[in-house]
């Protein structure tokens, strides 16, 4: 072999050998998974009741699917309860059909809670908040969290948090009752939080709040609207859920006292009457267990849906015949309610009360459409209008 064909030879295989070694580097910096798999195309979603005009289809498959938020790129990011995981997942094609799916985190203790700010991604467990830092460019190596915070509580019972920015930029974060129905000496129970996005000045803003995992601001008042479970084992039918709004720092609304706007608890309702604390803006019902709320925002939709709140109701453990599993829709004028409807429904069967799926969160998407999480049947569903 002549020098000059050794020399070719010699370039052409170093090519050859570095595109490979190249390619191979790609591969294990892009550690994602299909997000959605062939389970999707066997759920009965025709069993799905959509006002006319509406449709929904399966947007991506996470485990136990929880809290969501999204970020300015379009990466939906997806806490979960059960499991000790965080996910994301993205649609890259643009056919409103998530393509990849990432693991953020693993081994946490219930990450319920996400939450997206200036490029860092939140993360609420049991007793802190850890924060992801430029997450959108390190998804396949997030590396380990800073922790932010880490004075909550570490009961379990309502320990599970939903987070989110607010209009003033503090991260509002809820620290529900340890209980079913308890007085506690620590002022922090049943509560919403907030504090600085670096974790400092962390105070109470509302109290007497049960549990609450979904709240969400106004688009015109920026005034903080949020859902509240009501307790357990006083009946099929009392105590109501509720929606409430808290336009200022300070208010109480209820817990353990009082239920609802006028029922006495049977425990602890002599100690204080029903007329010391603020009322919901709508009594939703009977343990439905209300979690995400979003104002719909978006364009798609008809006019007579701008502005007005959705609800996930995940629905009941212990009623006799079921109530919630679906998302309702609360009308408000001026403020105040007018209307309480169901929006969508299916998940459960009411012959034979069987659920296939529970609602959890809900998030309005830059073209107006709609995503419903769902945590039994570890999907995210996109409800869209064509009518």
């Amino acid at each position: 072999m002549s020098l000059l064909a050794f020399l070719f030879l010699f370039l052409v295989t170093s090519c050859d050998s570095s595109s490979k070694e190249s390619t191979t580097d790609t591969d294990k910096e892009d550690n994602s998974s299909p997000a959605i798999t062939e389970a999707s195309a066997q759920l009965p979603l025709n069993t799905i009741k959509l006002p006319p005009g509406f449709s929904i289809s399966v947007y991506a498959e996470v485990d136990n699917a929880r809290s969501m938020a999204m970020s300015p790129s379009g990466i939906l990011f997806v806490g979960n309860r059960k499991g000790d995981k965080v996910y994301a997942v993205k649609d890259t094609d643009g056919d409103f059909k998530a393509d990849k799916r990432w693991v953020i985190a693993s081994g946490l203790n219930m990450p319920n809670g996400v939450a997206f700010k200036d490029g860092d991604l939140y993360v609420a467990e049991v007793n802190r908040i850890l924060k992801f830092k430029d997450i959108e460019n390190n998804l396949s190596n997030p590396g380990d969290p800073e922790v932010v915070y880490d004075q909550y509580p570490t009961d379990a019972h309502h320990g599970w948090k939903y987070i989110a920015f607010g209009p003033d930029g503090k991260l509002y974060v809820p620290v529900g009752a340890p209980c079913n129905i308890c007085e506690s000496e620590k002022p922090i129970y049943a509560t919403i939080t907030r504090m600085n996005a670096d974790g400092t000045d962390m105070e109470i803003y509302a109290s007497g709040v049960r549990n609450t995992v979904g709240f969400t601001w106004h688009p015109e008042t920026k005034a903080l609207w949020f859902t509240d479970n009501g307790r357990d084992m006083m009946g099929d039918d009392i105590p109501p859920c509720e929606f409430n709004t808290a336009p200022t720092a300070g208010m109480h609304f209820g817990y353990p006292y009082c239920h609802g706007d006028t029922v006495k608890d049977p425990e602890f309702g002599d100690k204080r009457p029903c007329s010391d604390f603020t009322k919901p803006v709508q009594n939703l019902n009977a343990h439905v267990a209300p979690l995400g709320v979003k104002f719909y925002t978006g364009s798609m939709f008809p006019d007579q849906y701008k502005n007005q709140a959705f609800i996930a109701e995940h629905g009941s453990w212990n009623r006799t015949k079921k109530s919630g599993h679906l998302v309702s829709l609360v009308k408000l004028e001026d403020g105040k309610a007018v209307g309480y409807e169901t929006f969508a429904e299916g998940w459960l069967n009411q012959e034979t009360q069987e659920a296939w799926g529970r609602p959890v969160d809900v998030l309005v998407l830059p073209d107006g459409s709609m995503l419903v999480s769902d945590d039994k049947g570890g999907m995210i569903f996109r409800i869209a209008y064509s009518g």
